[in-house]
């Protein structure tokens, strides 16, 4: 004798594959944060130049960023603290690469050279990282990744050169493009090894190395404050620290490290093309810039270099 399905059970197994989907596209959407709020964090970089000393902006960036972070970190830590403790050096090695100083070269290098300059010299991260993933654990990727990666650096390189060709050929290089450079490689060698932090809550761990990151900064922030100069106390000055505080860091690092944690570091790594994507949108919804061919174009080799070598992941 047959029956009917219960429509509360049916109700309850499409309630579970709903999640199911979520909790699978939940990863991507990840990877897509960084992109949004890091396209303005070499924005803020270049238009505080003079005003806001490097390791200042650094060092409040991550100090407050700590403190957005602890309300959310709080519930775990008192368990988590233990397992940090055992694995310091590990999270010492991560704060210092990932937090103090990448960022602080970042600033350092905007300095002393253009935005496009940084975010060109970006879109070198992503391969390194696959190169650090190799040399350091002997990680391997499928002919599908590497050509979906070929494909969002050409997309990457069309948005930054405005699809001209003579950008490329007429960009100068200087000692704030090598900072540039450098930190691009500890910030691949810093994904590559977050495989090997403390299998804590990722808030306890965004929160430790945060606070870590900023005290590895402070001795360095007190003598730029008394022989350089000091960071001012003015709303241009709480507006960018704001911005690099909550969005570029709390939002973007906890994504970025998430996103790392769940789809490993080479696939995570690819949502540093999305920067130049989500810059060219915001200037034309925000600035009013009219939509270019080459904008399209760019943006349409990094989604599909994502898509086919995120494909592996999934």
């Amino acid at each position: 004798m047959s029956t009917s399905p219960d429509p509360r059970q049916r109700d309850a197994r499409e309630e579970r594959n709903v999640m199911a989907s979520l909790m699978a596209a939940a990863p991507y959407l990840l990877m897509v944060l960084p992109g949004i709020v890091w396209g303005g964090n070499a924005i803020v970089a270049r238009a505080v130049v003079g005003e806001l000393p490097p390791v200042g902006l650094a060092f409040w960036r991550w100090l407050i960023a700590a403190l957005i972070v602890l309300p959310f970190a709080w519930p775990h830590l008192r368990r988590d603290i233990g397992p940090m403790l055992k694995s310091w050096p590990i999270v010492l090695l991560l704060a210092g690469m990932g937090i103090a100083f990448f960022n602080a070269a970042l600033y350092i290098a905007a300095a002393t050279t253009g935005a496009i300059n940084i975010i060109m010299l970006q879109t070198s991260a992503p391969v390194l990282i696959v190169l650090a993933t190799y040399l350091i654990f002997g990680d391997r990727i499928s002919a599908r990744q590497a050509v979906g990666i070929a494909l969002s650096l050409v997309g990457a390189v069309v948005l930054v050169a405005h699809g001209d060709i003579n950008v490329l050929a007429n960009l100068a290089f200087n000692n704030g493009d090598i900072w540039m450079l450098v930190a691009c490689i500890v910030y691949a060698v810093y994904t590559a090894l977050l495989r090997l932090r403390p299998r804590v809550h990722w808030l306890s761990f965004l929160f430790t190395i945060f606070l870590m990151g900023s005290m590895l900064l402070l001795p360095f922030y007190i003598a730029e404050s008394a022989y350089v100069m000091p960071v001012p106390l003015s709303l241009h000055a709480l507006l960018a620290v704001g911005y690099v505080a909550l969005f570029a860091s709390a939002i973007g690092y906890g994504s970025y490290n998430r996103a790392v944690e769940l789809l490993g570091a080479n696939t995570a790594g690819l949502s540093i093309y999305l920067v130049p994507v989500f810059g060219t949108i915001f200037a034309i919804l925000l600035l009013g810039e009219h939509p270019e061919l080459y904008q399209l174009a760019g943006t349409l080799l990094i989604a599909g270099g994502i898509a086919l070598a995120a494909r592996r992941a999934a």
